[in-house]
């Protein structure tokens, strides 16, 4: 296809600026969006008798959960799994508007988390997994969608009708020669357009830099959205439809989540571009997904041996009708 029929990504970041710098920004509120959703439907679990948790409880454990969690564990699986050069400027973790969270380093802080928080509150670890499991996959849609609006994490070449164009592809390392060719052609049409981030931001206000980089862009898969329905919108039904329509033990919906994730997240990779070095023939997130598989299936095996179930249910009531 020709470059002028796919799409350029030319997504503001920013919901709307308070200067040229300064706003909210999409990827913060996909982490709002998360919160939310994630406090509605466990509140709904709890009151239902899927959750051991309290009703009450819910708002407390889920901010906690979202702080120590998916924020703190985000940040060091990113640091330790992807960018371990950042050791060397401390002050750069800390630096989480600036991006980058690991989705494998959420789920491990989560797992420990709810591990202390049980402990803490004397309630079911496995419970207060499976239910925390059920509605993580919406964390992911929107955290994948937030990917997508901020041109991050964008997918290998490809030649489908619904490829896009990134713009934050000339920001790679490996692509100075594709990156100086736009500058070269963009200060023709406008003198102070000297450097790359001038020419992005260009691309906001001047229809001219369009023409340009679509001359110059590689058509890429859209491998965020391919996430964000894997891992988000299937994981979350499956997950929904085992916890509400099948009465399971303890630890299985955990073990599943596990599983499922990483299936769906190594199923995706082979559409991503890789963002760090191979580890053999795998991609970063491939890797690590091997070990989220052999976890899953741990948790579902423990659960078999050793059924336990939601106190509610545990006389073997049948899960409660959508009018209960």
């Amino acid at each position: 296809m020709n470059a002028l029929a796919y799409y350029l990504h030319n997504l503001d970041p920013f919901i709307f600026r308070i200067s040229e710098t300064v706003g909210p920004r999409w990827y913060g509120m996909a982490y709002v969006l998360a919160f939310v959703s994630g406090y509605s439907l466990m509140s709904w679990l709890s009151k239902r008798g899927y959750a051991d948790i309290g009703k009450n409880q819910v708002s407390d454990f889920i901010t906690w959960a979202a702080l120590f969690g998916v924020m703190l564990g985000g940040r060091l699986g990113y640091v330790f799994f992807y960018k371990l050069e950042m050791l060397r400027d401390p002050l750069s973790i800390v630096k989480i508007w600036e991006g980058g969270m690991s989705a494998h380093g959420g789920i491990i802080g989560l797992v420990l988390f709810t591990l202390y928080y049980s402990r803490k509150h004397r309630m079911s670890w496995t419970n207060l997994g499976d239910n925390l499991c059920v509605v993580a996959p919406l964390g992911l849609f929107f955290g994948r969608c937030a990917n997508f609006i901020n041109g991050e994490l964008y997918g290998r070449p490809a030649n489908v009708s619904w490829a896009v164009l990134f713009p934050k592809e000339l920001l790679e390392r490996d692509n100075t020669a594709m990156a100086q060719r736009a500058v070269n052609q963009a200060s023709a049409i406008d003198a102070r357009l000297v450097d790359t981030e001038a020419v992005l931001a260009a691309l906001q206000t001047n229809p001219q830099i369009d023409g340009v980089l679509r001359g110059i862009l590689t058509p890429r898969h859209p491998s965020q959205i391919y996430e964000a329905l894997l891992e988000g919108v299937l994981l979350f039904l499956i997950l929904w439809f085992v916890r509400t329509r099948m009465r399971q033990p303890n630890g299985v919906i955990t073990g599943l989540f596990l599983g499922g994730y990483a299936i769906f997240r190594m199923i995706a990779e082979q559409f991503r571009e890789p963002d760090a070095e191979m580890i053999g023939v795998f991609t970063r997130g491939q890797f690590y997904s091997i070990f989220l598989v052999i976890l899953g299936f741990a948790f579902i095996v423990a659960a078999r041996m050793r059924p336990h179930y939601p106190v509610k249910l545990a006389a073997g009531d049948a899960p409660p009708t959508r009018s209960s």
